[in-house]
Order: C-alpha cells, then sequence, then structure tokens
C-alpha cells in the first residue's frame, strides 16, 4: 500500500470516529444531554419547517420503518418530536419537531457549520474547490458501491 493511500485511510477513519465522539460529548455536556448521536441525526432528518411522514424519514435515514417508530417513541417521550395525523388521510402520521427539537436541530447545524468552517479556513479557493471534489467523489463512491441516494442536493439546500 502506498504512504498516500495508508495516510488518506487512516485520517478518514480517525476523522470519521473523532466527529462521532465529539457529537456525543457536545451534546452530553449540553442542554441535550438526554440524546443520543443518532437521535440528533433523526432530528436532523426530520427538519424543520415541513411535517414529514415517517416513510419520508425512514428513507432519508436508510432505516428501515420499525427502526424509525423506536427512535421516534423515544423523542416524542423527551419533548423533541411531535406525531401529527394528516387532516387528509388519516392514516397518515406526519412527524414534526418540537419547540425543544427545533432548538437541537439548530445547535446540531451549527456544530457542523463550524466544523466545516475550521476544516477550510486559511484554505485558497483553489484548495477549497479541491477539497469539495475529492469529497464528492468520495461520496459518490460510497453511495455508488452501497446503493445509498445522493443527498448532495439537500445537503446545500439547508
Amino acid at each position: 500500500m502506498s504512504e498516500c493511500i495508508k495516510v488518506l485511510n487512516e485520517l478518514l477513519v480517525d476523522t470519521f470516529n473523532d466527529i462521532l465522539e465529539i457529537e456525543q460529548r457536545a451534546l452530553q455536556s449540553g442542554s441535550f444531554n438526554d440524546i443520543s448521536v443518532t437521535e440528533i441525526h433523526t432530528i436532523h432528518a426530520i427538519g424543520m419547517y415541513i411535517p414529514r411522514t415517517m416513510t419520508e424519514v425512514a428513507c432519508s435515514l436508510n432505516i428501515t420503518l420499525g427502526t424509525l417508530t423506536i427512535a421516534i417513541n423515544n423523542l416524542v417521550k423527551k419533548g423533541y418530536v411531535q406525531r401529527q395525523k394528516s387532516q387528509t388521510d388519516r392514516r397518515i402520521v406526519n412527524i414534526q419537531l418540537t419547540k425543544k427539537g427545533k432548538l437541537a436541530y439548530r445547535v446540531h447545524k451549527k456544530f457542523h457549520t463550524d466544523m466545516v468552517k475550521a476544516t477550510i479556513k486559511g484554505l485558497t479557493e483553489e484548495e477549497e474547490g479541491i477539497l469539495v471534489k475529492s469529497l464528492e467523489k468520495l461520496n459518490v463512491f460510497f453511495k455508488s458501491k452501497y446503493n445509498l441516494k445522493t443527498n448532495l442536493k439537500e445537503i446545500s439546500n439547508e
């Protein structure tokens, strides 16, 4: 294995693990110490403004409806999410964030914004472009290799 591949592998694995660890620590030490990283990512998938169906959120997270139901039950108990029957079709249950859930969403989004700003701090526009292109290639590889949907549009619209 070339030295470049070895270093990149270590950096990617370490960075991924560090992000998860830092997110968990930030949650535990902050106002949202009653939720996990998985739950904050569920909150993020629900989004701020438009109520979503359970199926939509499960698809966004690439998890089963049963797995999401358990997560939503916990988030409802903790006061982050509320369920609401559709006005047009009573069989459909929409989920949306409560005021507390929206605050958690904003704090999590700021964490990610700060992380990205720190990543590109001091880079030239050309270096930023190279970093973006490289990460896009990595993202496309993972999505195509494991048949995951691409969320680049969703990410760029947040």
